[in-house]
């Protein structure tokens, strides 16, 4: 079982490694090795927690020899909640859905809310339901927050964190406007702490025939970062802003 080195619950890349040749191509020839490997255990109904967090552990390996850097922090936040919490962040590209586990899972169990669409994706989609996710249209608002309330207070129940992006699309520059509360609204019903998560990963560009498998921009590093957690008083309207806050001021840190 991995889990990630961390110096006062700071992790970042050593080292850029030399230049590699088509280190897209290369990437991702490994990254779908990794994914088959996990869909025959998926298949099998043997593919558990541990095994989630060593096939994120393996693709941020994957992108680091490719030339990403990454570069995390705050996870003593994470570290500091007692029991489930619901971790709310912005939503750039597949690369936080790949790498998030290897984060969180070592220290609590967790889930993530997805898209439907996720759930029929060729082989991915063996990986994605055997983690138990919690999944949404994105087209009926209305029914996923009350899927999202319904099943998050489930899983919660059972000590399993929920991480959700509420954003209505995922993109590359920030627009609070974008935020839905449906995470606020989950931790606010199940009363458990929120943990805002920052990210920026905008080296994983969209792709031009499959939007979720771009190039690599090995020139940017990728930045995680969880803040403090809190609890949500009266209707949540502040937790809310406090969270888009958070992520808008680690954003302008990173340059974006």
């Amino acid at each position: 079982m991995h889990k990630l080195t961390y110096t006062d619950f700071h992790y970042q890349t050593e080292k850029r490694p030399g230049t590699m040749l088509f280190p897209s191509a290369v990437f991702y020839l490994h990254l779908f090795c990794i994914i088959f490997r996990a869909s025959r255990l998926a298949k099998k109904d043997c593919y558990d927690g541990s095994d989630w967090m060593e096939s994120s552990y393996e693709v941020m390996q994957r992108l680091e020899k490719a030339g990403v850097r990454i570069e995390i922090s705050g996870i003593e936040n994470v570290v500091a909640t007692t029991g489930p919490a619901v971790i709310i962040g912005n939503h750039m590209s597949m690369m936080e859905t790949l790498l998030l586990p290897v984060m969180v899972q070592p220290i609590k169990p967790a889930t993530f809310v997805v898209k439907e669409a996720l759930l029929s994706y060729p082989v991915f989609k063996h990986v994605v339901g055997a983690r138990n996710p919690i999944a949404v249209t994105r087209t009926n608002p209305r029914e996923d927050l009350k899927t999202v309330l319904n099943e998050g207070v489930n899983r919660l129940k059972k000590d399993i964190s929920i991480i959700v992006f509420p954003q209505t699309t995922r993109s590359h520059t920030f627009d609070e406007k974008q935020m839905s509360s449906i995470g606020v609204k989950l931790a606010k019903k199940a009363g458990v702490s929120i943990v805002p998560l920052a990210l920026k990963t905008d080296c994983w560009q969209n792709g031009k025939i499959i939007k979720d498998f771009g190039k690599l921009d090995v020139t940017k590093t990728a930045h995680f970062a969880f803040g403090e957690p809190m609890t949500v008083e009266g209707k949540g309207d502040a937790e809310h802003a406090a969270v888009n806050a958070f992520i808008a001021g680690k954003l302008k840190d990173w340059g974006v």
